[in-house]
């Protein structure tokens, strides 16, 4: 029977918990790649965001962002010899209109539109599309996961993100992969667009006990990718930067 004095201590068991289950631990703070990210460059960025909860109208190209991030996730749907460019671009229609029935707001992005201004943004999105083509071969790849959500608490700490691909090869490797519609950055920003992947690795390292081997960029505006090996103690010094 549990006592009074190990009711007391909040390291002893409780009613409904073995004697050697921890107890939960408390959370008292939860960060996102993106979110840690607007801390480290300007913390009043972070606050109207985060804490004051400011709405902030959709951009046209981060939205742009958004759908051609549903079609590559949804292209690895198909059967391999089906991921063409031509299936990518023929997911388009029906993700933008998905797009506005989640989103209704990105709508009034093309307000009073008779259609021209909206077809040459979804030809954009087409074209970046066509480059992601360029940099890989999607009917040589097999995903272990699309779009997932990863989340762990560390010293009280919740870190969580959604990873747009996780690969792993036959001999257990990690990849990490994300997706940039925008341009590759000059080099004396890469650290800074590293940043969130790193915060993966580390969330994928301290729940699944492997350090990933590869974290790559693809950015699809100028065909460049950005890739990366992380090491356990580099990880290490990056998990104290997040706390």
């Amino acid at each position: 029977m549990t006592t009074a004095a190990e009711l007391s201590d909040p390291g002893l068991s409780v009613a409904g918990m073995t004697e050697t289950e921890p107890l939960p631990p408390a959370v008292i703070g939860s960060l996102s790649p993106s979110r840690a990210a607007d801390f480290k460059s300007c913390p009043l960025l972070y606050r109207f965001r985060t804490i004051d909860r400011l709405p902030e109208a959709p951009s046209a190209a981060a939205t742009r962002g958004t759908l051609v991030h549903a079609v590559l996730e949804q292209l690895f749907d198909l059967p391999a010899a089906e991921r063409t460019i031509a299936a990518a671009q023929a997911l388009l229609p029906d993700a933008w209109a998905h797009l506005c029935e989640e989103s209704p707001e990105v709508v009034e992005l093309f307000p009073g539109d008779s259609g021209d201004a909206l077809a040459e943004w979804l030809h954009s999105a087409g074209a970046l599309l066509e480059t992601y083509f360029t940099l890989e071969d999607p009917t040589r790849l097999e995903p272990a996961a699309r779009e997932e959500r990863v989340e762990i608490v560390i010293d009280g700490l919740r870190l969580r993100g959604y990873i747009d691909r996780v690969d792993i090869s036959p001999a257990g490797d990690i990849r990490i992969v994300d997706y940039k519609t925008g341009a590759s950055p000059r080099e004396a920003f890469e650290a800074k667009a590293l940043f969130q992947m790193k915060f993966y690795a580390l969330v994928l390292w301290r729940t699944r006990g492997a350090v990933p081997r590869q974290l790559r960029l693809m950015y699809l505006a100028d065909g460049d990718t950005l890739t990366y090996v992380p090491d356990a103690d580099e990880l290490n010094r990056f998990e104290r930067t997040l706390h």
